[in-house]
Formats: C-alpha cells, structure tokens, sequence
C-alpha cells in the first residue's frame, strides 16, 4: 500500500504549516512506514494511506515519486 507521509524537515523546529513537504512511501502499515523513515531526521505530522482513487490522482502530478525504503 502506499501512504502520502507529511512532515516538516526537522524534528527540533515547530511545525509550519507553509513548511510541511509531503513524500510518498510504500509499506505494509502506518507504523511500517514510520519505522522505515525513523533514521531521517523527519518531524512526521501524519501519514494516511492512499486510496485508489487518490493515487491516480497525485500520479498525475510531475512530481509524484514513491522513496524506496
């Protein structure tokens, strides 16, 4: 499955809402990709899981890439 994981760059700084970047990863379950990203210096705010619909729909933007973890 994949999950659109947002998240702000560094764990020490507060989260900002114009600051929060998005990647998208493939797992088995919310606490998968949470362990899978736990050695990048990530402050995750939220990871959901993609639906199928929603997937085709980010597909569509140029800058849709899944990280291979």
């Amino acid at each position: 499955m994949i999950f659109k994981v947002y998240f702000q760059t560094a764990k020490t700084e507060v989260p900002v809402r114009e600051n929060t970047k998005s990647i998208y990863v493939e797992g088995s379950s919310q606490e998968d990709v949470r362990k899978k990203l736990a050695d990048r210096n990530y402050n995750i705010e939220f990871v959901t899981p993609l639906s199928e619909e929603a997937l085709e729909y980010e597909k569509q933007h140029e800058d849709f890439k899944v990280e291979q973890l």
